[in-house]
């Protein structure tokens, strides 16, 4: 078990003040979002469209997967629905097509303009394709370039090189958004574009861009748009929450897993037809596919974490397990929860016909892009970034990959192994109450860049334990914080089974939430990490 940290004991004043020198520089108001203009082509790129619509030519828009390609998608089809234009929008099949527009998804297109939204910045192939059938090709992305770009009409993407846009940490429907923004204004149309606010929080959230800055503006702006639409999606959304206001960690941990459902097992289609639906019917047919492939997904995920980790060699620094069968749509999550549970970087891997492919996750400041590059004479392809990658190799070179990629981590420093948790401190007696879930409501939204505030409890008394859900996985611990305390809260850890301490004491960090549920609050706490130094004290 990890050494339980040394943190301040904190009242609420002091709380407040640690709360507030995050956004010491003000927040942003949405009048203040830079202007689109200053993306690089992106002024050319609305030009274009708006040319094509002013002469009647076919326009078509391929997005992503994901929920930022998805819900990018969804909002250039309300766009173009709301203006009376048609438009064709494709989506890439995962296990059919691939990522993003390629010259096989080209094919299924007949267009004049091709715009992508959340993909394209590296279609090196689909560009040559659009150039030799006279196609023109407007890239809208997010993602970091390659030392070239595509041979396009336009490339919009903040993370240009030769961009200048003063907050590049947008997702990609950000980006479409702001095009469009810039074609509406071409073409003296009088579309709201505030409209579509509830749907970039989705993004936003989704594709874990930090929540400071413009992302934090638009959030805020979204989430409170959310709670009061009349948008088919979000009446759906409120009543499968069961909230009148949706929160951050609503989207992130209960709505984009569904969405992203879709894609993962399915076809990312049907996530779109729920969020274009024009009526709350529809809209409610689309969102049970998507529940119902969740509830698959996690099953499935489930089953593949606990073979996953049979697997795991308790001596390697990086995990590296592999087996025939795996989803392929799955296997990034398996990963995440594999450097959960084993606080060790992980890479799970899919067999099929002597290929090997799949994800890796990683933790503390482990680069797990570097690693796997260190192995680039044994793999097919690999690409990602720091914390996230993807990879694929023959299975034959397994066992090579795997033994080099340890050797390399062993050169690595242990405490780059460390999992990064900021913890703010413990909270004085008596100083959970509704005042201050006040307090932390001020500083939302929370999320990657604004975490929600940790706290540690230390040897809390345990007072009991229940074991919920259908298979028992889930625990909810009533503890005393302090022993001069009266009050009991109650502690959720979500898929981990734990025991009654042996000496009735519990050490770990949490979160604190509000629930809400049939019109009763409370106050809640939520489990992040155990501290207790015995492992027979609590057992998972």
């Amino acid at each position: 078990m990890p050494k339980t940290p040394e943190v301040p004991l904190l009242d609420k004043a002091a709380l407040h003040r640690l709360l507030s020198q995050r956004f010491a520089s003000g927040f942003v108001k949405l009048s203040e979002i830079p202007s689109p203009t200053l993306l690089k082509d992106a002024e050319k790129a609305a030009l274009r469209i708006a040319d094509a619509v002013r002469r009647g030519e076919k326009i078509a828009v391929v997005g992503d997967y994901d929920v930022d390609g998805v819900t990018a998608t969804a909002i250039a089809v309300l766009f173009f629905r709301q203006i009376g234009y048609p438009l064709q929008a494709a989506i890439p099949n995962r296990f059919t097509d691939g990522y993003g527009v390629s010259p096989g998804i080209l094919e299924r297109i007949d267009a004049d303009v091709v715009f992508t939204v959340d993909n394209g910045i590296n279609a090196f192939a689909a560009a040559d394709v659009c150039r030799e059938r006279g196609i023109d090709l407007i890239v809208t992305d997010h993602h970091t370039p390659s030392r070239t770009l595509p041979d396009a009409y336009a490339v919009v993407d903040p993370k240009r090189p030769d961009d200048t846009y003063p907050f590049p940490e947008i997702c990609g429907a950000q980006v479409a958004w702001m095009v469009l923004a810039l074609v509406k204004k071409e073409l003296g149309l009088s579309v709201d574009m505030g409209q579509f606010l509830e749907l970039l929080a989705l993004a936003v959230i989704a594709d874990v861009m930090p929540l400071v800055g413009m992302n934090r503006t638009i959030v805020q702006a979204g989430l409170k748009r959310m709670g009061g639409s009349s948008r088919p999606a979000s009446v759906i959304i409120r009543e499968a929450l069961n909230k009148t206001q949706p929160t951050s960690e609503d989207i992130g941990f209960q709505i984009a897993p569904r969405l992203n459902a879709a894609g993962r097992l399915e076809d990312a289609s049907i996530a779109l037809a729920f969020l274009t639906a024009a009526d709350e019917a529809t809209a409610y047919r689309q969102f049970e596919l998507l529940t119902q492939l969740n509830t698959l997904r996690k099953s499935i995920e489930a089953e593949a974490t606990e073979e996953a980790a049979a697997q795991v060699d308790p001596d390697d620094r990086v995990i590296v397990v592999a087996k025939a069968g795996w989803h392929e749509g799955v296997v990034g999550i398996v990963a995440a929860r594999l450097v959960q549970r084993f606080e060790r970087p992980a890479i799970v891997l899919s067999l099929e016909a002597g290929r090997a492919k799949g994800s890796a996750r990683s933790l503390g400041e482990v680069n797990i892009y570097d690693l796997i590059a260190s192995q680039a004479p044994l793999l097919e392809k690999f690409g990602g970034h720091a914390m996230a990658a993807g990879l694929s190799l023959a299975e034959e070179d397994l066992d090579a990959f795997r033994r080099g990629i340890n050797a390399e981590a062993a050169q690595l420093d242990p405490a780059a192994f460390e999992p990064h948790e900021e913890i703010l401190g413990r909270l004085a007696p008596g100083s959970v109450d509704f005042e201050l879930l006040e307090i932390l409501e001020r500083f939302e939204p929370y999320g990657e860049g604004n975490p929600r505030p940790r706290f540690l409890a230390h040897e809390a008394e345990v007072v009991s334990i229940r074991h919920l859900g259908a298979d028992g996985d889930h625990s909810k611990v009533s503890l005393r914080l302090h022993a001069a305390d009266r009050q009991v809260l109650d502690l959720m850890a979500f898929r981990r089974r734990l025991s009654r301490p042996a000496n009735g004491k519990l050490t770990c960090s949490y979160t604190l939430s509000k629930n809400e549920w049939n019109g009763r609050v409370s106050i809640q706490m939520m489990l992040e990490r155990l501290y207790t130094s015995d492992e027979e004290n609590c057992r998972e």
